[in-house]
């Protein structure tokens, strides 16, 4: 059989797997819901789909703030149905009350698989629980929380600090984005895996040898993301299967992620009888199910969670504080306070209950992250038909999506001041108040909730007080809002270019 034999044969096989839904409709069809996607015959959402490919999450946005229950169903071409929400009472029936029900699915493990594997963030039953078991007992131990403060306190004070102090005197053009993966990224090899890849540890910021590893992952990231948003769903397989275009890089995106991971595991596993230390790793490899491949997904899962997620979060916080002089000076304002409490002097990094003094810089992190949630949607796939609080009908094998960016935007959950930058929402009593995580699930919720909500607050605290103190950030073309780049977290597209000063004590 000839190459364009192939071809043929897959576009009929295609053909049909495309159009048997159209021949046997789902039984209840959602006619309660109004105002949501349009869905056209054979196509689905496609002519809209493809009009606003490069604004997805404003365009889902909008069509869900104007359904009754900010549910929407949508159909795309071929057998590929769907539920999208923004409604709280959804998301914990998700998440919670009927957790078993959706699970992430093998529709979903399989367009991440090549890059995660069977990370804890891409698997289900028996394989999660054991990961989820082992993790959750390494976070909640104090010895991690005092290893995460250590680890934090000498990055900034030996790579983070020195780099913006340098930056100030030759009066460089840094992206603030790239600095702080690199810090998260330092951050969280030392702490899960016991191993220091000094990607921020060079002049002017560019470390070892990690620069090709971390090229390989943001397009490994954003390339196994990219199979998600497909017009035709499926046409990645066939790409794949050709190793061509976007699939062909890929492959060779991963390999070198994979090598990362491989050289880190054969170094541990060489040193194991000498090594001590219990970190993350540690712990994984003592686990009956600790294939090389096993652990190999492991690290790649916590790298994505402990590097994308907190620079994400930390990069828009920092482009919206260039804009808002009046938010930095309450942010400094309690800094001064706790400094002045406790003693201390500019320069000298902050303990754990000083940080969680920081009630305002707690509360203006978590409304950034409110409008700028890290990982802006998440997706299951439902086991069983199944009908939402809301009463939305829901079939087997159906991905079930809530939206996380959507929600930060609805009036009905936060109230009329739903798009504006408001610290303030967050403040109750003299502290920061805790919220709902199926109103606000950007550490997700339930069974699945993010063990490492705590570690990544005070990495995010520690950054953002030293550099508000220390330095004056000003963003290059600051007049218009960055374009997204939508990976499986929400980075921004081209970085956050910026110029640093120093900021003077009297300013203070």
């Amino acid at each position: 059989m000839d190459f364009f034999a192939i071809l043929t044969f897959l576009f009929l096989l295609l053909s049909l797997y495309y159009l048997y839904p159209y021949f046997h409709k789902s039984p209840k069809n959602n006619s309660h819901i109004k105002n949501g996607f349009k869905i056209y015959p054979i196509v689905g959402i496609l002519p809209d789909f493809l009009k606003n490919r490069h604004r997805l999450l404003e365009w889902f946005t909008e069509i869900l703030n104007q359904t009754p229950t900010n549910t929407a169903v949508l159909r795309r071409i071929g057998n590929v149905r769907a539920i999208t929400t923004a409604n709280p009472s959804n998301v914990e029936h998700m998440l919670k009350t009927n957790f078993e029900n959706y699970p992430k699915g093998y529709g979903f493990i399989s367009i991440l698989r090549d890059f995660l594997g069977q990370g804890i963030f891409n698997s289900d039953g028996d394989i999660w629980k054991v990961q989820r078991k082992t993790a959750s007992y390494e976070f909640n131990t104090k010895s991690l929380r005092n290893f995460v403060m250590e680890n934090v306190t000498v990055e900034i004070k030996t790579r983070l600090v020195p780099g913006l102090e340098k930056a100030t005197e030759t009066g460089q053009v840094l992206d603030m984005q790239d600095v702080l993966e690199r810090f998260a990224f330092d951050n969280i090899c030392k702490v899960s895996f016991n191993v220091d890849p000094r990607s921020l540890a060079g002049d002017g910021f560019s470390g070892d040898d990690s620069g090709e590893f971390m090229r390989a992952f943001e397009e490994a990231a954003a390339l196994s993301s990219g199979r998600f948003r497909y017009a035709f769903p499926h046409l990645w397989r066939i790409k794949k299967f050709l190793n061509v275009g976007s699939e062909r890089r890929l492959k060779e995106s991963i390999a070198t992620v994979h090598q990362f991971a491989d050289d880190i595991i054969r170094s541990r596993m060489e040193s194991k009888m000498q090594n001590s230390e219990e970190d993350l790793l540690s712990r994984f490899i003592g686990c009956d199910e600790a294939s090389p491949e096993f652990l190999r997904d492991m690290i790649i899962s916590f790298i994505l969670a402990g590097r994308d997620t907190t620079s994400s979060a930390l990069t828009w916080f920092f482009w919206i504080l260039s804009s808002r002089p009046d938010i930095e000076q309450k942010i400094l304002n309690e800094l001064e306070t706790i400094r002045a409490r406790n003693g201390k002097e500019i320069g000298e990094t902050y303990s754990f209950n000083e940080l969680r003094d920081m009630h305002y810089l707690h509360a203006a992190i978590s409304e950034s992250m409110r409008l700028y949630p890290p990982v802006p949607t998440d997706t299951k796939v439902s086991k069983n038909d199944d009908v939402l609080p809301d009463g939305t009908f829901v079939g087997k094998n159906w991905f079930m999506t809530y939206h996380v960016y959507a929600m930060g935007r609805l009036e009905k959950i936060w109230g009329k001041n739903c798009l504006e930058f408001v610290p303030e929402r967050w403040l109750e009593n003299g502290g920061c108040r805790p919220e709902s995580p199926y109103r606000y699930p950007i550490f997700q919720a339930g069974p699945r909730i993010c063990l490492g909500k705590d570690m990544a607050f005070i990495q995010m605290k520690s950054i953002a007080a030293t550099v508000i103190e220390m330095f004056h950030i000003v963003v290059e073309e600051k007049a218009k809002r960055p374009d997204y780049l939508l990976s499986l977290t929400l980075r921004m597209k081209g970085g956050l270019p910026i110029r640093v000063t120093k900021r003077s004590v009297a300013s203070n």
